[in-house]
């Protein structure tokens, strides 16, 4: 977790338990931890610090986490935000890719969620990418692995998510056998597997978007 050492971290919940415990666990990883008690207050530290990663709860006075976020989007479309919740739905998902969001969070945040997440965000943030276009209209969210067509979310197996997921984070190039086996099924896969997991995808997205690499494997048609 070198790599969280120099970035600014900014903190924002109305509860100061939370609050105080949370700025206490990421002071261990980060030099630079900004707390704030709701929506305005943390408009103003942003605005002060300018933080790399937000970690920001939704149900706050004068100003929610979600509003705060608009604001924020309304010029800067490159700092980390991640949301924390009490429960989630579609509609959260779906303004995860409206509003860059990189990850919900269910409460209670713990050591074992946030961590995971930090080491992701410290990735993205020299990567600068999470989202991504697939074919000509739809978004994959990497980090929420979550797939929508024209807002609509589309939901997927378990199989087809992680088949998704690594072409998309080698869409480059082409995905070869040995790495989809080890992969997605962790080295039981069948032929009759893959081709069943390329089928649905395929039908759920398009025929286009994953090309079969004649004896090496699998590539993902993104646009960038």
């Amino acid at each position: 977790m070198n790599q969280l050492k120099n970035l600014k971290i900014l903190y924002i919940d109305d509860e100061d338990y939370i609050r105080e415990n949370a700025v206490e666990y990421l002071s261990f990883y980060c030099d630079n931890v900004y707390e704030a008690k709701d929506g305005f207050d943390g408009l103003e530290i942003y605005k002060r610090y300018e933080p790399n990663i937000i970690i920001t709860d939704i149900k706050m006075p004068k100003l929610n986490g979600i509003e705060m976020v608009k604001k924020i989007r309304e010029h800067d479309k490159k700092t980390k935000i991640i949301i924390a919740t009490a429960f989630l739905e579609t509609s959260y998902l779906l303004q995860a890719v409206e509003l860059g969001l990189i990850k919900y969070l269910i409460k209670p945040i713990t050591a074992d969620k946030l961590l995971p997440v930090l080491k992701s965000c410290t990735v993205d943030i020299v990567e600068d990418k999470s989202i991504y276009n697939i074919d000509n209209s739809f978004v994959f969210d990497i980090l929420n692995t979550t797939l929508f067509h024209n807002k609509k979310q589309i939901f997927l197996t378990k199989k087809e998510i992680l088949f998704l997921e690594l072409l998309i984070k080698n869409y480059k190039r082409a995905v070869k056998y040995d790495e989809l086996n080890n992969y997605v099924w962790k080295g039981e896969m069948s032929d009759d597997a893959i081709r069943s997991v390329v089928k649905e995808l395929r039908k759920k997205i398009s025929k286009e978007a994953i090309k079969n690499i004649s004896g090496i494997g699998y590539q993902i048609n993104v646009k960038l």
